[in-house]
């Protein structure tokens, strides 16, 4: 609750200053959603008329879609561009686009997805943006050839804290949170539709990745996810299908046990080594030992957060 609280403060402070400027199954509470129906390379999913989720190769894209345009946030792929695009213009007579890109590991980055060149508002998270080379004073350096090849830019705009959109009858704010991930996490909070996307903070198809390098630390995954772990909020996470906060709840249960577990075996004066061997994850991996962190990196991260506190 009180990270609620100061959740809401912080956009309420914000929002006036940033407006002035002008991105397990469907359960129980995601009643309004249809069926997934695959076009091309993208998934489209339809949560309500107002509010699609997007799959693609890179990951899910939360939009909303109606007569103010488009709003894109998530980590949208290059080659999923023109699809949405196309499916868009479907959806809205206005060619106004706004897309806010989730932190990624630079490796896997597809800056703006190609949004840039058609003519789309794209932002990223400052610290995000500045390891993509961007946000940075005096000339840019050149994009990398990997940008090159897939025909990409980075974001041209940068956030701080809060970007606040009012769309197609929704409240839509994007939040910059303590570090999980890494420390350009965002939360971002469809109101009327009681949405959800976290980014890599939910990863929705394993075990959370921590990424050191880019600031991401252990505690930050349960402080900026255990405010809404009530069923009644729409989760979309990272990768995999759309679902509540219940998942939410045990995911952070996951966390916090395997966290207590490895304590306990550090006072104990176990080794990493020991420590790994002991498969403290093993009730958890049919659940979340799939994806793209195996459960021993996963332990072994959760040392690294442990000891180097």
């Amino acid at each position: 609750m009180k990270d609620q609280l100061k959740y809401v403060r912080i956009c309420r402070i914000c929002v006036a200053g940033i407006v002035t400027l002008s991105s397990s199954p469907i359960i129980g509470s995601v009643q309004a959603a249809q069926g997934p129906v695959a076009q091309d390379n993208v998934t489209v999913i339809e949560i309500t008329p107002q509010v699609l989720v997007f799959a693609t190769t890179a990951g899910n894209v939360v939009a909303s879609v109606g007569t103010d345009g488009a709003l894109l946030v998530g980590t949208p792929s290059a080659d999923s561009t023109a699809r949405i695009s196309s499916i868009l213009a479907q959806r809205t007579r206005s060619s106004i686009r706004y897309v806010v890109i989730a932190p990624q590991d630079t490796a896997h980055s597809e800056g703006d997805a190609g949004w840039g060149r058609l003519g789309a508002f794209v932002a990223m998270h400052e610290n995000a943006l500045q390891r993509l080379g961007g946000n940075v004073m005096g000339p840019p350096p050149p994009l990398s050839e990997h940008f090159v090849q897939l025909g990409v830019d980075k974001p041209r705009v940068a956030f701080s804290e809060v970007l606040a959109f009012d769309l197609n009858g929704e409240s839509i704010h994007v939040v910059h949170q303590t570090p999980g991930y890494s420390n350009a996490d965002a939360l971002t909070h469809f109101h009327v539709a009681s949405v959800f996307y976290f980014g890599e903070v939910f990863p929705g198809d394993g075990y959370p990745m921590i990424d050191f390098a880019q600031g991401g630390k252990l505690d930050g995954f349960l402080k900026t996810l255990g405010g809404w772990t009530d069923a009644k909020f729409r989760i979309v996470p990272a990768r995999g299908e759309v679902t509540n906060g219940a998942s939410l709840k045990a995911f952070c249960d996951m966390i916090t046990t395997v966290r207590g577990r490895v304590q306990h075996m550090i006072e104990a004066r176990h080794s990493e080594a020991e420590i790994i061997a002991e498969h403290l994850t093993a009730e958890f991996d049919n659940r979340w030992g799939h994806g793209r962190v195996s459960p021993g990196a996963f332990v072994r991260a959760v040392y690294r957060s442990l000891t180097e506190r």
